[in-house]
Formats: C-alpha cells, structure tokens, sequence
C-alpha cells in the first residue's frame, strides 16, 4: 500500500543568504517518521529563492555560496531590464533558475536518507524576500505497524 503525505507551510523569514533548514522542514513532517522507504519531495512557491542540497556543518561554505552567486549573477548589471522590483531582484531571478526550485530526498527507515554532510538549503537571494513558502509531498510505504 502507497502512503502519501502533502503539506504546504511557510518558513521562518531570513536574510539575504544560504540557510540551513533541514530541521525546520522535518519539524513541520513528522509523518516521515511513519514511512519504512519513500521520497520526500520539497518545493519553494517563489520565483527569486531556490532549495538546494549541501554541506551542513561548515558555515563558511554558505557564505562561499553566496559570495560565488552574487559574481555570477551580480546586481546592476547594465543588460538587465526587469529592474522595476529593486537591484537583487533579477539576480535572485537567476540564481533561483541555476539552483532549482525543488528537491527530492529518499526515505529510509522513517528518516530522510541524508549523507553524513548533508542539509537542506533554503537559498534567499533577495535582500528582504520575507516568508516562505514550501509544499512537501511525502510518498512510499508505512512501516509495518501502521
């Protein structure tokens, strides 16, 4: 029997930056918990922040991330035309495409199968891009006692 799960909710708002949020999204799914094997797939409803998947104890490789993106997607730049939203509005256009807008994690053993290194991002690339908001949709099979 295939179990499936699905929540919207919104995130804590955070600055301009990568973001660890692995335990804010296991916190709002505790229904992972519930699954033997399955996958958990995780979208951001936003145009200018992305989700990705990376080092999570390091701090400095987040702040790496984000200085290496603001080179490759810089403010200002004097070919950009949708400039109405503020300077870091169409470079969080581009990075979000770059970085994705969705992720999908597999499910063993009621725990997000995550590598020793691993941690879910929430990459904000507006200056004050506030709440939000992500839809995860859990799928698989219970463990045999539910």
């Amino acid at each position: 029997m295939t179990y499936w799960v699905q929540r919207e909710f919104a995130l804590l708002p955070r600055p301009r930056g990568f973001h660890l949020i692995t335990r804010e999204i296991v916190g709002q799914m505790p229904e992972i918990g519930q699954f033997a094997v399955g996958l958990a797939h995780l979208f951001i409803r936003h145009t200018s922040a992305s989700l990705a998947l990376n080092e999570n104890a390091d701090p400095t490789v987040r702040a790496d991330m984000e200085a290496h993106f603001n080179r490759l997607a810089p403010e200002n730049a004097p070919y950009y035309r949708h400039t109405s939203e503020g300077p870091d509005d169409m470079p969080a256009h581009l990075k979000a495409v770059l970085l994705g807008s969705s992720l999908t994690i597999p499910i063993a053993g009621g725990r997000l199968a995550l590598g020793t290194w691993q941690g879910i991002y929430l990459c904000e690339h507006r200056d004050d891009g506030g709440s939000r908001r992500v839809v995860v949709t859990l799928t698989g099979q219970p463990l045999p006692n539910l």
